[in-house]
């Protein structure tokens, strides 16, 4: 009696994919749990996500933003996930016959995201200790692909007879066994994430201010539903920034250095700051990404020091034109010297709308500079102020197409009414904000269905350094589709421009305008 030959059998092609899904995730997950946490260490997926957006030409982060807003950087994890979780599918597919195929390609995703991990300026860390995840990942991902697809390569001979266990059930435990390191290496990488810096956040209780701020004027905010609150709540306040991941930077260990062309380098910790003068004031942000009419403008109330007594300390020297600041993630600005030692209210800032700076907002430290766009101004999570000479350095976006010196461009938005928003005949009222930020709005007006010109009320000004709200009855309105344009002057006579730019170099202009509906 003779012994049959053994036959090998093809495992059907979606035990492949889900051989190669599963490969792929648990060494994400696994390598997300080892990097949650290592303080200012990314995790891999970090890592390729933060490369991409160094690498990323001006115009499809302009793109990103316009078309994603602040979900550009979750649509940019999703975008590397899905990536890698294609090729790791088809990886799986062909590993049904082709197994070193498949490990090959598992071994250069691994790759990718070592090699990303070894040059991500965002960390903190040693290089040594930044690799580990990536490492740890590449290793996991090899050795679940190997077992998994060691079980599909079934034969006909029992499956006990395989040192693997080789066969369905063999392939249904190593996949039960793989999944549970993903579902575990997700649960830790959410335990641990920005633990350090929301647990000392959540211990801080700000000083009181020796210089607060003066009321909000009762008039500043106008009465019409749907104007932005003239304060925005941190909640609602805009984010844009190239970090992937909240920097983790607890204020217990953190401190700012001042250095460079001065006469004394200074070290100073968070409670060197807080047990400094203190002031209180509010100023609104805009970013350059900001569209004409556009939502990335914001008004706070800031708590800090002014830049100009900390770099007084630190004693100026002669021939500097400029500080370069750095945040924690290594994200660099380069801002004027003058607009921070002059008599607009530039600090560092640790408090928000009366609570320390939110995390996404720079917490423990940042900058507040009024006039200058954020990506020449706003570096959250500082670390560093070198005063130095623009001639000496450029900021990161001043090397991707962006102006060195970037003053805010004063515009008017129309908040009511929204996009093809009806009113009844005998209720169409207006509003919106107008901002110049350090030399004020003097008049905001309006244009219906490009007829003339006319004055919207203003609402009473706080101060120069923030926007200004406006409101509007239109008393003789018509029915049917109407067009309102808006325009504002600053103080100083100058009457918005309705050319459009783009935002590259310096940020938009223009005229916003909306279509609405009377009935």
């Amino acid at each position: 009696m003779t012994t049959p030959t053994a036959t090998r059998s093809a495992a059907p092609w979606w035990a492949g994919a889900i051989a190669g899904f599963l490969a792929a995730a648990s060494g994400v997950a696994v390598g997300t749990a080892v990097a949650a946490p290592l303080q200012g260490v990314p995790s891999p997926i970090e890592s390729v996500g933060n490369r991409a957006i160094d690498y990323a030409p001006p115009f499809l982060k302009e793109f990103a933003v316009k078309q994603f807003g602040t979900a550009d950087k979750p649509v940019l994890i999703g975008g590397v996930i899905a990536t890698l979780a294609l090729v790791a599918i088809v990886a799986g597919i062909v590993g049904r016959r082709r197994p070193r195929v498949a490990l090959a390609v598992v071994a250069v995703l691994g790759g990718i995201a070592i090699v990303a991990a070894a040059i991500d300026r965002t960390s903190t860390a040693s290089r040594a200790l930044t690799l580990v995840p990536s490492v740890v990942t590449l290793l996991v991902s090899l050795g679940s692909m190997l077992v998994l697809l060691a079980n599909l390569r079934a034969r006909e001979q029992a499956a006990a007879d395989h040192p693997l266990g080789l066969g369905r059930r063999g392939f249904l435990k190593a996949s039960l066994g793989v999944t549970a390191l993903v579902v575990i290496g997700g649960a830790v990488g959410q335990v641990f994430g920005n633990a350090a810096a929301a647990a000392s956040r959540a211990g801080i209780r700000l000083p009181r201010a020796a210089k607060p701020a003066s009321a909000v004027p009762a008039g500043a905010q106008v009465d019409v539903e749907g104007v932005s609150p003239y304060v925005t709540p941190n909640r609602d306040f805009y984010r844009v920034d190239t970090a992937l991941s909240i920097p983790d930077v607890p204020a217990e260990g953190w401190s700012l250095r001042i250095h460079g062309m001065v006469d004394k380098e200074l070290n100073l910790s968070f409670r060197d700051l807080m047990d400094m003068p203190l002031e209180e004031h509010r100023v609104t942000l805009t970013c350059v990404s900001n569209e004409v009419g556009g939502p990335y403008v914001g008004n706070a109330l800031w708590l800090g020091v002014r830049t100009a007594t900390l770099l007084e300390m630190a004693g100026v020297q002669d021939g500097a034109d400029a500080i370069k600041s750095t945040s924690a993630d290594r994200w660099t600005a380069g801002t004027p010297l003058e607009a921070v030692t002059d008599d607009r209210t530039s600090m560092v800032a640790i408090g928000m709308n009366g609570q320390p700076l939110p995390l996404a907002h720079g917490f423990p430290a940042r900058l507040v500079v009024p006039g200058l766009y954020g990506f020449v101004s706003a570096t959250k999570w500082l670390t560093d102020i070198e005063v130095t000479r623009f001639a000496d350095f450029k900021g990161y976006w001043t090397t991707r197409g962006y102006t060195a010196l970037a003053p805010i461009k004063f515009s008017s938005r129309i908040d009511v009414p929204k996009s093809f928003q009806a009113f009844p005949k005998d209720s169409v009222r207006m509003g919106g904000v107008a901002w110049a930020q350090t030399v004020g709005i003097a008049k905001v007006e309006l244009s219906i269905d490009k007829g003339d010109w006319f004055e919207a009320e203003l609402a009473d000004e706080d101060n120069v350094e923030t926007w200004r709200q406006w409101s509007y009855q239109w008393d003789e309105a018509t029915t049917g589709i109407h067009t309102v344009q808006v325009r504002a002057t600053t103080k100083d006579g100058t009457t918005q421009t309705s050319d459009r730019a783009p935002i590259r170099p310096n940020g938009t202009t223009g005229w916003q305008s909306v279509q609405f509906r009377v009935e």
